[in-house]
């Protein structure tokens, strides 16, 4: 296995993006390309990308701009940039999911997306409908309640009060602060991403994780997220995309569950004949960090394989 890292330069605005990279020794026969959460980044993926090049994948897991190693110098940890920070994150993933295709010339490219990174996959599946040849959605959820317009309006609210790169400890609690509430006495704050006490304790200790975002993400995500899954924008989905839910029962984003059964639902909707739902039971939202990892990750790698074969 061969690994490296390089600079992408956004094509969106000229963000100088970091992204790691996994290589087999020998000619891949497919690709992978992660996109990670909220407040983390794609080295916390390296375990998985090493499984995935040990079954003949080469693997890209970029930093999302205002993530990692993608925040510039004297930069903010969770600003997406001056303008359109949401489209603008789409659009570095659309770019390297189209050069990463190029290089296994032909074969299958998949993109699997966990979390904040599945909201962007959910966009990028109608915008760029052909792109992926199978998708994963890890710890994702489906379209927002209607109280989210009032979320809308607070970021909008926040944003002037505190400036776009302000943080906002008021939208930070009404986005995560029930989620804990579940796994009280909780051990941790961050109790909800997992039942390995050693997994959430590296996150706590990461200083590249748990940050709170910016009043610009959150209004750059609030106004996306409500028309994610517009049936106008789905119609354009290929009927034959395979994708892959999967999460937790016991994750909070995604409703305990019922927010991935109502986005299977939407996509079943417009017509797509090859979605799987898997549900782990009482697993929490990182469902690739929870104790039964392995486990997760091997029906993943088995999924891939079918649909890479198909």
């Amino acid at each position: 296995m061969r690994t490296h890292s390089f600079r992408h330069t956004s094509t969106a605005d000229g963000l100088p993006l970091f992204v790691r990279c996994w290589s087999p020794d020998t000619e891949p026969k497919a690709s992978l390309l992660i996109a990670h959460g909220l407040a983390e980044h794609g080295g916390r993926y390296a375990w998985v990308a090493e499984r995935f090049v040990a079954q003949g994948y080469e693997v890209w897991a970029p930093d999302h701009r205002g993530h990692g190693q993608s925040v510039p110098p004297g930069g903010v940890q969770g600003f997406p940039g001056e303008a359109r920070g949401w489209d603008a994150a789409v659009e570095d993933l659309v770019t390297l999911g189209e050069q990463l295709k190029e290089r296994v010339d032909g074969r299958p490219n998949l993109l699997l997306a966990h979390s904040m990174g599945s909201f962007y996959a959910q966009q990028l599946l109608w915008q760029v409908p052909r792109l992926f040849h199978a998708v994963a959605l890890s710890g994702s959820n489906g379209p927002p309640p209607a109280i989210a317009a009032l979320g809308r309006l607070v970021a909008r609210v926040e944003r002037a009060r505190l400036g776009p790169r302000g943080k906002s400890a008021l939208l930070h609690r009404l986005s995560f602060g029930d989620f804990n509430r579940p796994f009280e006495p909780a051990r941790t704050p961050m109790d909800w991403l997992s039942r390995d006490e050693a997994s959430v304790d590296a996150y706590l200790a990461d200083p590249d994780c748990g940050f709170v975002a910016t009043t610009e993400h959150w209004v750059t995500m609030l106004d996306a997220l409500g028309g994610l899954l517009s049936p106008r924008r789905l119609e354009r989905l290929p009927k034959e995309l395979p994708l892959y839910l999967v999460a937790g029962s016991r994750d909070p984003v995604g409703n305990m569950g019922r927010g991935v059964e109502r986005l299977a639902e939407r996509y079943r909707e417009a017509g797509l004949r090859n979605v799987t739902v898997r549900l782990w039971p009482e697993a929490r939202h990182e469902v690739l960090n929870e104790r039964n990892r392995e486990e997760v990750l091997g029906e993943l790698l088995t999924w891939c394989a079918a649909v890479a074969r198909a």
